[in-house]
């Protein structure tokens, strides 16, 4: 595989595709998610938890009857307000089917 390299600022830098980088990365991490939504989530754009309860059709109301949190909670972390708890983001890692590592 080739990449490109281009100098900023009198730096070399490898421009390497998004899914490449991706793999690179996270490893194996999330490896039974579609590609788009590992990209997605290397992206940042959004938080993971948004990306993954989107992923998974849920609405926040839903997301939070399967964890026994709040819908208030779950918005909070789902918009950076809150960090969630240990015990939160355990709950919503088995809730989406993902390990915690993700969440975070």
């Amino acid at each position: 595989m080739q990449y490109d390299i281009i100098h900023i600022a009198g730096k070399p830098h490898v421009l390497v595709p998004l899914h490449d980088f991706t793999v690179m990365k996270n490893g194996t991490e999330g490896a039974h998610l579609p590609a788009d939504v590992r990209d997605e989530l290397t992206l940042r754009q959004k938080t993971p938890l948004k990306i993954l309860r989107k992923f998974r059709g849920l609405t926040q109301d839903e997301l939070a009857s399967a964890t026994g949190l709040s819908r208030p909670y779950i918005t909070e972390i789902e918009t950076g307000r809150k960090e969630g708890s240990i015990r939160a983001l355990k709950s919503i890692a088995n809730a989406l089917g993902v390990s915690m590592e993700l969440l975070v």
